[in-house]
């Protein structure tokens, strides 16, 4: 079964999922394949709203019944909001991966683009190849 890919979202290699939401601020989270291929997600580490990430750090971790993965920050910038929904129920990342299962916003550090990212078609084929 192929994984739901919003087509106005960017996504990463490492399977996390861009929103702009305006203001240069992004959501992020992890995308639907992710959260299929990790099982029952049981926990989720968050950053500290402050912190301020390059793209490519782990930002925080998805811990599942099959394994731990880190989550990476896919763009540099200032974390402004944390979704601490996941605190009390972390299965929001397998139920809904794009709406209340988001993780993190993040400020964009100045200069920064998306334009790196993948768009979705770029990453279906990405993830079609798992």
């Amino acid at each position: 079964m192929s994984s739901e890919i919003p087509s106005d979202l960017s996504y990463t290699e490492a399977h996390e999922w861009v929103r702009r939401s305006g203001d240069g601020v992004v959501r992020v989270g992890i995308t639907d394949h992710a959260q299929s291929q990790l099982g029952d997600v049981v926990f989720v580490q968050l950053p500290t709203v402050g912190d301020t990430l390059a793209a490519g750090d782990a930002m925080g971790e998805v811990e599942s019944t099959k394994s731990v993965s880190d989550i990476y920050a896919p763009v540099g910038g200032e974390v402004v909001a944390v979704n601490d929904g996941l605190d009390a129920a972390p299965e929001l990342v397998n139920s809904a991966p794009y709406g209340d299962g988001w993780i993190v916003e993040i400020r964009l550090a100045d200069g920064t683009s998306l334009d790196g990212l993948l768009d979705a078609d770029a990453y279906r084929q990405l993830a079609d190849g798992d």
